[in-house]
This record gives C-alpha cells, sequence and structure tokens, in this order.
C-alpha cells in the first residue's frame, strides 16, 4: 500500500458525498468519500493510501484527463515478472509503487530515470489514519 502525510485543505460536501483537497509537498491531492470521520477538518494531518494497482502511469502525456490526481514522478526501479510489473517511483522524497502490465511496461518502453505521470483517481486514494 502507498502512503503519502498530507494536511487536510479543504472539504466540499453535498448530502452525503465529500471532496476532500489535501497538501502535500505544495501538490493538491483529491478524494471523493461518500463517509467522512468528523475528526477530518481542515488542517487535519492524514495519511492517504492507495493500492499500487490503482496508480495508472503516462509517459508523454498531453491533454486533459479527468483524472484529479496526476503525479510527476521518475522511475527509479522496474521489476517485470511473467505477467505484471512493478514500477518504484520517485515523487519528493516519497516512493510509490504502480503495478501495471508487462505488456504496458514493455509497449511504452518503461525505463529507470524516465520521467512519467502516476495517475490517481479520487475515488481511489483514500484515508488511512489521521497523524498526531
Amino acid at each position: 500500500m502507498n502512503k503519502l502525510i498530507a494536511t487536510v485543505a479543504n472539504i466540499q460536501k453535498c448530502d452525503s458525498l465529500h471532496i476532500v483537497k489535501f497538501d502535500f509537498c505544495g501538490q493538491t491531492f483529491a478524494m471523493m468519500s461518500l463517509e467522512l470521520n468528523e475528526t477530518i477538518q481542515i488542517g487535519t494531518k492524514v495519511s492517504l493510501v492507495v493500492k499500487p494497482t490503482h496508480i495508472a502511469l503516462g509517459k508523454n502525456v498531453d491533454g486533459e484527463l479527468s483524472y484529479s490526481n496526476q503525479l510527476k514522478c521518475v522511475i527509479t526501479s522496474i521489476e517485470n515478472g511473467q505477467l505484471l510489473s512493478s514500477v518504484k517511483l520517485a515523487f519528493f522524497d516519497t516512493t510509490l509503487e504502480s503495478i501495471i502490465t508487462v505488456n504496458s511496461s514493455k509497449k511504452m518502453n518503461l525505463q529507470v530515470g524516465d520521467t512519467v505521470t502516476a495517475f490517481i483517481k479520487a475515488s481511489d486514494l483514500s484515508i488511512g489514519k489521521v497523524v498526531l
């Protein structure tokens, strides 16, 4: 599981739907949630979590995309299995892992040192815990 320590910057609510924005190293992350613990308020420090299988990668991406979270990262390692590739990414001082198919990794010709964009849907990001 990927983890990022971030601070709640904004909360929008409509009925039971919440859109929560976070600050991580000056980057804005967005999360969509149907349930939000009442202890989560602006200024709360949290651990954000996302599964490695929920991080898509793009190389030489141009144009508008609907992904709320688009992170410029550098590939630090690639491990290819028979079907899946584990791609480690440097994002500021944090290492993230994306698991994609080997076919996608080869099609994109991913190499250590490449700059890629990691994409995370707002619905795939969640709060793991409040950081005290």
